[in-house]
């Protein structure tokens, strides 16, 4: 009984995104985006993101159903967990 219920719970987390992989991941996406999240030169803001919103537009550069060469390059590399990870990490972000 309490494997299944670590098992659940370890499931719970993979599925709500890994926050200190989101850390480790961001160094590529501040690089444009910035640490701050300020706007810059036209890049948006990421940082505060609702979680849903995140995926969604990071699986519409993966799936190439938005234009931009740059961000479907990064998106086209990230696994669904990474993006996941991504979301939670920003969402946390002022």
């Amino acid at each position: 009984m309490l494997f299944v219920l670590a098992a659940g719970l370890a499931l719970e987390n993979a599925a709500a995104g890994d926050r200190e992989l989101g850390q480790y991941l961001s160094s590529e996406c501040v690089t444009c985006h910035r640490v701050s999240g300020q706007n810059a030169q036209g890049i948006p803001k990421i940082a505060g993101w609702p979680e849903d919103q995140f995926i969604a537009v990071m699986n519409a550069y993966k799936d190439k159903q938005r234009d931009n060469p740059v961000m479907q390059t990064i998106a086209g590399r990230l696994e669904a967990g990474d993006i996941a990870a991504l979301a939670a990490y920003f969402k946390t972000q002022k």
